[in-house]
Order: C-alpha cells, then structure tokens, then sequence
C-alpha cells in the first residue's frame, strides 16, 4: 500500500482549514453601523419636529376677550370687558352702566375716560371720574376680576410704558407721544390724532388713533353709544372695530353686525383722524 506523503497532508489541511473559514465569514450576517445610525436619524428629526411646532403656536397666542364681574353700585351694575394681547390691555369697554335720569349723562361722560385710563395704565390702578365715584368704584373692580382672569401680573407689566405715558383718566394721547419720544427713538414719530365726534340715531361716537411710521398702532373710541342696550351693543362692537382699524390701517372696514350705527359713525370719525395725518 502506497504512503501518503506528509507533506501533502499538511497541504490539504491547510487548505480545509482556509475553505472552513471563508465559508464561516460568507455565513455571518452583515451589521453596518453606518447603516444603523441612517436610519435612526429619521427618528430623531421627527422627536424634534412636534417640539418646534408647539412652540411657535405657544409664542403666536391670539387676543384674549376677557368679561369681568358684575358689580352693582347704588345707581346701577357696572361690567368691564377688556382685550389683552402680548401681556397688555388694547382695549377696555363698559359692557355695563348705569343709566336713567342723570345717570346715562355721568356714564357718557365717565365711561370713555376709565376705558382709556385702563388701556393707559394696563391694571385697574385708575383715578375715579370727577361726578362718578361710584361709577369708577364700580368700574375698577369689575375692570381687576377681568385681569385676574388673564393673570394680572402679566397685563400690568405691560402697561408701564402707557402709565408712564399718562396714568390719569383725562391724560391726553398727546401727553403719552411726547413721553413715548423722549424714551425711544421709534416712537418719536408717533402721533396721537382724536377724529370728529360723530352723531348717530343713538349717541355720539368719536375715535382717537395712535399713527407710528405710516401705520395705526392703536384705535380706541372716546365716545360711543350708551345707555340701556346700547352700552351692551357698544361693549360688544368697539373692541372688534378697534381691532379692524389697525388690522387694515385704514377707514375701510367692515360694521359690526348689529352694530350698524355705531359702525357707521366710527368709520367716519375714524376717516377724520385719518385725514389729519395725512392718510
């Protein structure tokens, strides 16, 4: 019988050896961690993605409408409604007043006064109306359970630069542009312009603008329709006609449904403002 030679028998288990590994390295699976790492990275950008979006909705709140107390006084109830936007008060309306007799004459004459001293002093820190003490009483009050509804320390702290401006109920737009110059170099342009008063079928109406670089940064009406039920429709329309004013920068908005009247005269004295600035 023929030997193997050894030395051929090293070579073949040599070459067994090599064939066991190369079939042992085709068999293992693949584990790229390149690969692994691409496809975790969609996942991530999604975790991320619902995050930015809630807090640009968060920063990009709208207006807040906010209905404070009733209160009553020896003359009548007393109710306040304000608009809080960017932690301050754009607007402020009676949606309350005493009326009857001399009282719709002293909640005229008051109301426009608080509305705008609580627009100026951003909190219910107001003077009292000469006449209507207990119209102011009534007014502030309800006007402070409106802000602890919105969070008070957040619309006051936003009022100060309109306190500074003129805190009391008679303080003129006027008085509130020249103090807004002296301590900002934008609002040095600012003009405040009041339009005619208006006569309408249930009141007077009369608007004053605030006009910065071109456009209406502020409208508020000084007078409006009171009494009855026209101190409830008037409540109701001029925050919303306050608001379109600036909205279009213009005369050209729409009236407020039920509130035709009024719509109509706030217009008007609106376009008369407008024409003393040059719009």
């Amino acid at each position: 019988m023929k030997k193997s030679h050894p030395l051929r028998r090293i070579v073949l288990a040599g070459a067994a050896t090599v064939s066991g590994i190369v079939l042992l390295l085709t068999l293992k699976p693949s584990s790229d961690p390149a690969a692994a790492s691409a496809e975790g990275t969609p996942q991530g950008q999604q975790s991320v993605a619902p995050q930015g979006s809630g807090g640009v909705q968060a920063a990009g709140g709208g207006d807040q409408t906010l209905t404070g107390d009733v209160v009553k006084t020896e003359y009548g109830n007393v109710q306040v409604r304000i608009t809080v936007s960017g932690g301050k008060i754009t607007s402020a309306a009676a949606v309350q007043a005493p009326t009857g007799g001399r009282s719709t004459e002293v909640s005229t004459n008051a109301v426009p006064k608080l509305n705008q001293a609580a627009t100026a002093a951003g909190s219910a820190d107001i003077d009292a109306v000469s006449g209507a003490t207990y119209t102011s009483g009534g007014y502030k009050k309800s006007l402070q359970s409106a802000l602890d509804k919105a969070g008070s320390s957040s619309a006051t702290g936003g009022g100060s630069g309109g306190t500074t401006g003129g805190g009391s109920a008679d303080a003129s737009g006027s008085t509130g542009g020249s103090t807004g110059g002296s301590t900002g170099g934008g609002a040095a342009q600012a003009k405040t312009l009041t339009g005619t008063v208006v006569e309408t079928d249930y009141g007077p109406v009369q608007v004053r603008i605030t006009v910065a670089g071109g456009k209406i940064t502020k409208a508020e009406a000084v007078q409006s329709p009171s009494g009855g039920r026209s101190s409830q429709i008037s409540g109701d329309a001029v925050p919303k006609l306050n608001q379109a004013a600036v909205a279009a920068g213009s005369a050209d908005i729409d009236a407020v449904s039920g509130a035709t009247y009024t719509s109509g005269g706030y217009k008007k004295s609106l376009q008369s403002a407008l024409d003393q600035a040059g719009g």
